[in-house]
């Protein structure tokens, strides 16, 4: 393993830490060549599990020989960066959590028929922009039985720090891809589509019409201005959660995690 010790937060190759914005990790022009951070050993290990390549370590000295130790024993001949713990967290910006950053090279986005092929539950995001609920929804898209998700182009990226975070590692698990065409456009791939939105129309979410379709993709919008008309208006269903006490509504992660459970593919 190559340890190198860095004193200052100008030490050639720790960029990726620091000065590079989420927008540059990515790299948009090459999307193929983009990288992101996982953080903490358990997400990067479910990260390495799921086959992606590590580029470089971040950690403190104290887990080189402890929490990181298995980890750069995996990743193999790669620069594991380490430095005193007020550096590190002047240079990242907050203290390490659990001591280990990871940066690992983006895979190429698949095609959103290769994604669909299997499928019987997707979900769509749609226009999602906050950070953490991109997170805590690819959780329980994990953990419900979501076959895949997809997202707008105006959604978060879920490979972004603090995504990747909150899902803890879920982002790994779960196979997403961006949907350039319309929500529509799914109908021609065999799916049935529901909008969770508050309308006229809107049925319960445990509408027996909704758990009978074979395939069913899911679509979330955001908890600000929700999905837009088009997009509701082309939907197959409209759904809404039953609510009580006047609450007219959950926080789109929240609702996800009901709308998964509930439409399950029995």
């Amino acid at each position: 393993m190559d340890i190198i010790k860095i004193s200052s937060l100008s030490h050639p190759g720790i960029e990726v830490y620091a000065s590079l914005t989420e927008a540059q990790l990515r790299n948009r022009l090459e999307p193929g060549k983009g990288i992101f951070i996982a953080e903490s050993p358990k997400v990067i290990g479910v990260a390495l599990d799921a086959g992606y390549e590590p580029v470089s370590l971040l950690c403190e000295p104290r887990h080189i020989e402890g929490d990181a130790a298995s980890l750069i024993e995996r990743c193999g001949d790669i620069p594991v960066y380490t430095g005193e713990r007020g550096l590190l967290a002047e240079l990242t910006g907050y203290t390490l959590t659990r001591g280990v950053l990871c940066a690992m090279r983006r895979k190429p986005a698949p095609d959103v028929a290769e994604i669909c092929r299997d499928a019987r539950r997707l979900a769509v995001i749609d226009g999602v922009t906050d950070t953490t609920n991109i997170g805590a929804i690819f959780r329980s898209a994990a953990a419900l039985g979501v076959d895949a998700v997809l997202l707008t182009p105006t959604s978060c990226d879920p490979l972004n720090r603090r995504a990747v975070r909150v899902s803890m590692g879920s982002v790994f698990l779960v196979p997403w891809t961006w949907l350039p065409a319309p929500v529509s456009s799914l109908k021609a791939l065999g799916f049935a589509t529901v909008a969770l939105a508050l309308t006229d129309r809107s049925v319960p979410v445990d509408h027996p019409a909704l758990a009978s379709e074979p395939k069913l993709a899911l679509v979330l919008g955001t908890e600000g201005d929700g999905l837009a008309h088009d997009v509701i208006e082309d939907a197959d269903y409209t759904a809404k959660i039953p609510m009580a006490h006047n609450v007219d509504s959950l926080n789109v992660a929240a609702a996800s995690a009901v709308a998964f459970w509930q439409l399950r593919a029995r």
